[in-house]
């Protein structure tokens, strides 16, 4: 059985009708040309949102920057219940996370000069890592280490809905999101969980290929691994700037 916290890539993401058939499929180096032109698509228009930061217009960063969280995270939802749409819409989620990533990133930079450059660094260098040792078999993605990163995501995700929720009465969970050393190590856990879920996605896409998957699943399988290092970069951007502000 494969399985992922990954809500893009899971046990049913290659089970669909005339998956079998297909006179060209998916192959890793597809997706991974296919996963470089989504980063190089994220970072020309993080670039726009970015500039619009240095020319001090806020109004316009702050319009573009709505545009891409919610337009990303609705055309997430389109991409993951329609999967042959992914050559149009995984570009698309790209272009719109990077509007809003290039915002989040400028104004932090502002306040934690070398913040963006290190998130960057800590990011590709962790993804880069954890490849190397799953394709080396340092670590494998067994049913057990499967079933904890799936547990520990999940259990993740609801601390920020349960959060989320209560941000709209006031009030908010205590000390995770502060810069003490609970808010700390929780974001610390919370970084080391999210590239672990790479290894999961690493493993997957693996077995997506395998399996002989369309060809345009390339696309999907990009999305996927798009979706776990946005959060990583962002996890990590949180973690830096609690750092930082504690100077």
């Amino acid at each position: 059985m494969m399985r992922t916290a990954n809500p893009a890539l899971n046990d049913k993401t290659f089970q669909y009708p005339g998956a079998v058939g297909y006179q060209e499929t998916m192959t890793l180096q597809g997706t991974v040309n296919k996963t470089g032109m989504m980063l190089l698509m994220l970072v020309a228009s993080a670039a726009y949102t970015w500039s619009l930061f240095l020319e001090q217009n806020m109004q316009s960063l702050m319009i573009w920057m709505m545009i891409g969280i919610v337009g990303g995270l609705i055309v997430s939802f389109v991409t993951v219940f329609k999967k042959q749409w992914s050559p149009i819409t995984a570009p698309l989620y790209a272009v719109l996370e990077g509007f809003a990533l290039g915002g989040i990133s400028a104004i932090l930079e502002a306040t934690y000069e070398g913040i963006v450059l290190q998130a960057v660094a800590l990011t590709f260098g962790t993804a880069g890592c954890l490849l190397v040792a799953y394709k080396s078999g340092m670590i494998k993605a067994t049913e057990n280490f499967k079933l904890g990163i799936v547990a520990a995501t999940g259990g993740i995700a609801l601390i920020y809905l349960v959060g989320w929720i209560m941000s709209f009465f006031g009030t908010s969970i205590p000390y995770i999101h502060e810069n003490g050393l609970i808010g700390i190590g929780f974001s610390l856990v919370v970084v080391v969980i999210a590239a672990l879920n790479l290894v999961l996605d690493f493993d997957f896409i693996e077995k997506g290929a395998e399996q002989g998957a369309p060809k345009f699943m390339e696309w999907y399988a990009a999305f996927g691994l798009m979706v776990t290092l946005i959060w990583l970069y962002i996890e990590i951007l949180r973690l830096l700037s609690k750092l930082n502000s504690r100077k």
